[in-house]
């Protein structure tokens, strides 16, 4: 045989109602630093990540060019002078 008290009845009710009151409080809460550190981070001028992400393989794509430039560049001869100065054509003696 099972006897229900009204004050335990009660006291459950209440701690249920305490809980769920708790918990919104919690999502508020999260709901308002979340916000706060948005507006932190707008003022800061700060990038979000996909864009770092996007740069740095830019970046990374840029480098591999440039060594591929650089190992072109080095594997072509130089060009032989001759041992005549670059000056341009000489002209006449002075008028």
């Amino acid at each position: 045989m099972q006897t229900q008290n009204p004050f335990l009845d009660e006291m459950a009710k209440l701690s249920t109602a305490a809980m769920g009151l708790a918990q919104a409080a919690g999502e508020e809460a999260k709901a308002a630093f979340r916000a706060q550190a948005d507006r932190m981070a707008a003022e800061l001028d700060l990038i979000r990540r996909d864009d770092y992400d996007a740069l740095k393989a830019e970046v990374a794509q840029l480098r591999a060019e440039v060594q591929a430039l650089k190992a072109a560049t080095a594997a072509k001869p130089a060009p032989k002078t001759g041992g005549a100065k670059t000056g341009g054509p000489k002209t006449g003696g002075s008028a």
